[in-house]
This record gives C-alpha cells, sequence and structure tokens, in this order.
C-alpha cells in the first residue's frame, strides 16, 4: 500500500587501525600548520624584544607601550628612568619600551 517495507542493512565493516590513523591525519595536519603560523612567529618578536630590551643604555632614545617619547637617563635592574622633557622624568618597568629609536630622533 502506501507504507514500504523496511529492509534491514548489512553491519558496517569494523574500523581498521589505519582508518583511525587516517582520521588523526587532519587534526595533526591543523596543529603543524598553526605552529608555523602564529607559533614561532611570536616567540621569535619575544626573542628580539627581550634582546632589546636588555640592550637599552642611558641615553637610548625611545618609545614606551604608552607612545610617550623619551631618553634614558638612568637604568635598574628592572626599571629605567625616561626623561620626557627637560627636567621631567618618570620611572617605568623596562618591559614598557616598544621601541628603540635612532639616536637624533628627539630635539
Amino acid at each position: 500500500m502506501l507504507i514500504s517495507n523496511a529492509f534491514a542493512q548489512a553491519a558496517a565493516p569494523a574500523a581498521t587501525p589505519e582508518s583511525s590513523l587516517m582520521s588523526l591525519l587532519p587534526l595533526v595536519a591543523m596543529f603543524v600548520v598553526l605552529y608555523f603560523i602564529m607559533i614561532r612567529p611570536q616567540m621569535k618578536r619575544q626573542k628580539e624584544h627581550k634582546a632589546m630590551i636588555e640592550a637599552l643604555a642611558k641615553g637610548d632614545e625611545v618609545v614606551t607601550a604608552g607612545g610617550l617619547l623619551g631618553r634614558v637617563a638612568k637604568m635598574g635592574d628592572s626599571t629605567i628612568h625616561v626623561e620626557l622633557a627637560t627636567g621631567v622624568e618618570v620611572q617605568m618597568q623596562r618591559s614598557a619600551v616598544v621601541q628603540v629609536l635612532p639616536k637624533g630622533t628627539l630635539k
């Protein structure tokens, strides 16, 4: 009549170790791509920033994370004193330095 008969289907074959390994391949490939596109460049930038911070010296002209431009007046272990203008000096962490400017940039 209007309803057709339902027939049983054959059982699915058991998963083989080879097919389970192949199903993990896209996931592993995604992590490899993620490493080379995101993680590795970030680690390289961190290493360059650390080298720049360690190479700071008195008299260097710097840009801070807040956008202030100044000249390094005094140096401590983890802090520096940056002279923003004549007689205006602020103390900040070394890690707040974003960029070291070429000599003579500030007047």
